[in-house]
């Protein structure tokens, strides 16, 4: 996506929240070498090191001081931070469960803000629910950093803008030392749009319960006969509303339940996938059937829609693997793609103001 420059300083980031890479992956596919990524999650050290090249640090972000990250980088490197916060405290869900916003991880936008203040990186990106722009810890987080003398810019991105083939709406934010910064402008629109046939139309096709032969992470979680029915009675981009009575659930025949029609869905060939969640290779948790077969879609296919890698790798053995684990660490993540424009979007910012 970015031509090889050259810059005065080397430039070098450190991933907060890092999960398995995704946003390591992507900055790292631009050109920005990524020196350690933290996270609390030990699970997912091997898939973070193994794919990145980047030191893993496995710790709780409150127990990290900014001394420990000041050793990581050059003395004399142009200095980036990134991160993406755990959002479920954040999001349209949480504002509906009183009891989602009282927890801990409410606090961990400010434990990022304390390291920013003890840090002074020249650059920092963070990524988050569009919903979090809405907060009023949002607000004093960005109040903040101007006064610390950042240059501070966020959009709500529409990710098919940057050909990630998902109806994903993220936060991202940029703030630079240099001055004004911004995210580069969409690389696609509603003719150019990355599609799920785009994405995974090429793979072999599998039943609900198989692993491919030639490939263990394409592996489909398996379906209980009603549901198993229930997905043959789903059309084309269909749902539960085009089942027969016998098959419908109790609760959507009520009229609180009839609000989400997205449930038990299945995706279209040439349209965007939904959002990818921690929950995304399961049935009825959202729009994931997949558009012709009769199954949810598949571990490799959650990853592709990601924007992963076909190489990616997750674990030391992919046959082995926790599917649900894999599940979540997919879900989690940054989309690579995203992180590539991030990533391009800063060496843009570097390259203008001849940093």
């Amino acid at each position: 996506m970015v031509k090889k420059r050259k810059y005065n300083k080397e430039i070098e980031a450190i991933d907060l929240f890092c999960g398995v890479g995704g946003l390591t992956n992507g900055l790292k596919k631009a050109g920005i070498k990524v020196k350690v990524g933290i996270d609390s999650d030990t699970s997912c050290k091997y898939a973070y090191e193994t794919n990145n090249e980047a030191e893993f640090i496995d710790k709780d972000i409150t127990e990290v001081k900014g001394e420990d990250l000041n050793k990581y980088w050059s003395k004399k490197s142009i200095r980036v931070l990134v991160g993406c916060a755990p959002c479920q405290p954040f999001s349209m869900y949480a504002n509906t469960v009183k009891e989602k916003t009282k927890g801990e991880k409410w606090n961990l936008l400010n434990e990022y803000l304390r390291l920013v203040e003890e840090t002074k990186p020249n650059i920092l990106s963070m990524e988050n629910v569009p919903n979090l722009a809405n907060k009023e810890i949002f607000k004093k987080f960005v109040e903040r950093l101007k006064a610390l003398k950042y240059y501070v810019s966020y959009d709500n991105v529409f990710c098919p803008n940057y050909g990630i083939p998902q109806n994903r709406k993220r936060l991202v934010l940029l703030a630079s030392k240099y001055g004004e910064i911004a995210l580069i402008p969409p690389t696609h629109n509603k003719n150019t749009y990355m599609t799920v046939e785009e994405a995974i139309g090429n793979l072999p096709p599998i039943k609900a319960g198989e692993t491919c032969k030639t490939d263990p992470l394409h592996k489909a979680r398996s379906l209980t006969p009603l549901n198993l029915k229930r997905i043959k009675a789903t059309p084309y981009g269909g749902g539960w509303r085009d089942w027969k009575e016998n098959l419908k659930l109790n609760c959507h025949k009520k009229e609180s339940g009839m609000t989400f029609g997205s449930v038990y869905g299945r995706m279209k060939w040439e349209s965007q996938a939904p959002t990818m969640t921690t929950l995304c290779i399961g049935l009825g948790n959202g729009r994931f059937g997949h558009p012709k077969q009769n199954r949810a879609i598949s571990l490799r296919e959650a990853a592709l829609l990601q924007t992963f890698p076909m190489e990616y790798e997750f674990f030391p053995s992919q046959e082995q693997a926790y599917i649900t684990k894999i599940s979540r660490h997919i879900g989690n993540a940054v989309p690579p793609k995203l992180g590539e424009v991030i990533a391009t979007s800063i060496l843009n910012h570097l390259q203008e103001y001849k940093v």
